[in-house]
């Protein structure tokens, strides 16, 4: 079986836990599995190294920055790559640039573009185990480009359809997908299997156990994808297309984010195209948008909410003023203190009553509702930040996520 084995950061944090995931990287091997591994960097290296810029410089620029970021899981690569060669097995660290990975010029958030993958078909028939830098491409000039906050995930599945791999397994330090952050629900439950769709929409709406773009990718191509632990051998938790393997919940889990701000635009004018003048420029900057809700329009004005990521918000704000002026807005406000939660379920929204239960939950747990939106798989509402933990635990008794399937 051809394997993508992801590590995580804290995986690979230091040197003991780096020869531990080795060890388990070389067993594959010895049972006959051919294996990529890709790796983030080492604990918060990638905090450290932005301190770092930020120490230099209160500004860095976007492209040096990708530079010394990109070094992070460097150091990964070839550490693994030696506690494998002490251990007896041929292995080759590779930076993005060695394992052919380009990618569109975005510092920061780049696209991977394409994969050239001859180069570890070459280490891959030569009997060495390729070591690959996670989260980073590069441009068709060879600059670095990082592909956003735990894009290794990415990496990881682009390469597992570019080498046509028959999976890729993340490990981390879970045990698998919960029905709950077990952070803030002590007695979440593991689940054993999930849809893409469904960890898609739980990836987008917060949880940090899978990047959004990784699922979508290994959706578009069925490239089942494990999640579990480096730590502990447990099953973990697959994420596939295929029939369900435990018995149905429609709600799957809850998700919760406190990364949420609200951006409103006062009397915009209710005229075809206004929208995308407001949104436009906010797509150009790279900053994406979750949440919109219009009010009804009054002398045809409307006021006009979005949220945004809060790490988005001084971006945004940067562009306000001008998107104000050009569609002849009466200014625009902002608000930070703001998280969300989700209920999550393949189905939720062909049955009636999920969005009653969930409303009631939270009026008893006495959380007020900012904002509403849905999907066809996920009922998501905008709430104060500090309610989010009461939220999440009282929609995660009311739908019965803490007793076994």
């Amino acid at each position: 079986m051809r394997v993508i084995q992801k590590f995580g950061g804290t995986s690979v944090a230091d040197a003991d836990r780096i020869r531990h995931v080795a060890g388990q990287v070389a067993r594959r091997i010895r049972n006959g599995d051919q294996v990529v591994v890709v790796v983030s960097a080492m604990g918060n290296r990638t905090d450290e190294l932005i301190d770092l810029a930020l120490s230099v410089s209160p500004d860095p620029e976007p492209r040096e920055l990708d530079q010394l970021l990109a070094t992070g899981e460097h150091m990964s690569a070839a550490l693994m790559a030696m506690a494998l060669q002490a251990m007896g097995q041929e292995a080759i660290g590779l930076t993005g640039s060695q394992a052919g990975i380009y990618s569109r010029a975005a510092h920061g958030a780049g696209r991977i573009e394409r994969i050239d993958a001859d180069r570890i078909e070459d280490e891959l028939r030569s009997g060495r185990i390729p070591i690959v830098a996670g989260f980073q491409g590069v441009t068709e000039e060879l600059d670095y480009v990082t592909l956003g906050r735990g894009a290794s995930d990415l990496t990881a599945v682009a390469l597992g359809v570019a080498l046509q791999a028959d999976r890729c397994e993340t490990y981390k330090d879970v045990e698998g997908v919960y029905t709950a952050d077990p952070r803030v629900v002590p007695n979440a439950r593991r689940l054993i299997d999930l849809h893409y769709e469904e960890m898609l929409e739980m990836a987008t709406q917060g949880s940090q156990v899978m990047h959004n773009r990784a699922v979508e990718l290994a959706a578009t191509h069925e490239l089942p994808i494990l999640v579990a632990s480096s730590m502990i051998d447990v099953p973990g938790t697959l994420i596939h297309g295929g029939p369900e393997m435990e018995e149905r919940n429609r709600v799957r889990s809850v998700v919760d984010d406190h990364d949420i701000a609200k951006v409103t635009l006062r009397h915009v004018p209710d005229q075809r195209g206004i929208a995308a003048r407001i949104f436009e420029p906010l797509a150009e900057a790279a900053i994406s948008v979750d949440t919109i809700v219009q009010n009804a329009s009054e002398q045809k004005l409307t006021d006009l909410t979005f949220t945004i990521a809060h790490e988005d918000l001084r971006r945004a704000e940067g562009l306000m003023e001008s998107i104000c002026e050009s569609i002849g807005a009466n200014g625009y406000t902002t608000e930070t203190n703001l998280g969300k939660v989700s209920i999550v379920g393949a189905g939720i929204q062909t049955e009636s009553g999920y969005a009653a239960r969930m409303f009631r939950a939270l009026a008893d747990a006495n959380v007020n509702i900012d904002l509403i939106t849905t999907s066809e798989i996920r009922i998501t509402c905008i709430v104060h930040s500090d309610h989010v933990g009461k939220a999440v635990n009282a929609l995660h008794k009311a739908f019965g996520l803490d007793q076994e399937a």
